[in-house]
């Protein structure tokens, strides 16, 4: 039995369709589940991943693509999980085509956040030299998504974030009436102010950001 079907039929024996509907609900209804709350489904996932690591590791981006693919949420954050690990410090410079289709397949916040911050951001701080290109393309795409992803990416960089291009980001952004773009750009803002607490709060202050990213970015100062 592959990875995948083994993953696939574990879920489904121990599915719960009383968790299910509220958990589909939490994400409007965009994806369904099986009801298997995030403890369970990681202690599940390491279970089958320990029988397969070497089908694993020997094909981690087709698998976790696969994954990603499926119906139901639970696979596609195994996906996700997968890239985390298996490539971490080990991506190829061509990546950044898939991360991209990550990115913009079956998108919403969960999603979309934890791609920005551990493989967007992982990708990015192994091949810096690709920082202008990516944010570039990303930041003037029309996709929200992509947009959210570069403003991000440099959630876990602490004092190696890039701050002026953080500000050029939140600036560029700045006038987006999407929520998940306001709500982005205060919490990066936010995130940086625990490195730098009063160069946020300058830049705050005296930017036009929207009183949404104004209040986040803020929050904690």
């Amino acid at each position: 039995m592959t990875f995948i079907t083994e993953l696939e039929n574990t879920f489904a024996a121990n599915s719960n369709a009383e968790n299910a509907l509220p958990m589909a609900k939490y994400m409007k209804d965009l994806f369904p589940f099986f009801g298997i709350k995030t403890d369970e489904r990681r202690a599940l996932f390491k279970s089958v991943c320990k029988k397969h690591q070497v089908e694993i590791n020997s094909n981690a981006r087709t698998i976790a693509w696969e994954l990603f693919t499926k119906k139901e949420r639970e696979l596609q954050y195994c996906g996700i999980e997968i890239i985390i690990k298996n490539l971490k410090n080990n991506y190829v410079i061509e990546d950044i085509v898939w991360i991209e289709k990550l990115l913009i397949t079956n998108s919403w916040w969960d999603s979309v956040d934890t791609i920005s911050k551990y493989i967007l951001g992982d990708y990015l701080q192994q091949f810096p030299s690709e920082i202008d290109t990516v944010v570039k393309r990303f930041s003037d795409a029309e996709n929200m998504w992509l947009n959210r992803s570069v403003i991000l990416f440099q959630l876990g960089y602490k004092s190696k974030t890039d701050f002026s291009l953080l500000q050029h980001l939140c600036l560029k952004h700045s006038h987006s009436n999407a929520f998940f773009i306001r709500k982005a750009i205060g919490w990066a803002l936010r995130e940086y102010a625990k490195t730098d607490p009063e160069a946020v709060r300058e830049f705050v202050l005296q930017s036009n950001l929207k009183p949404l990213s104004k209040k986040e970015a803020l929050k904690n100062i």
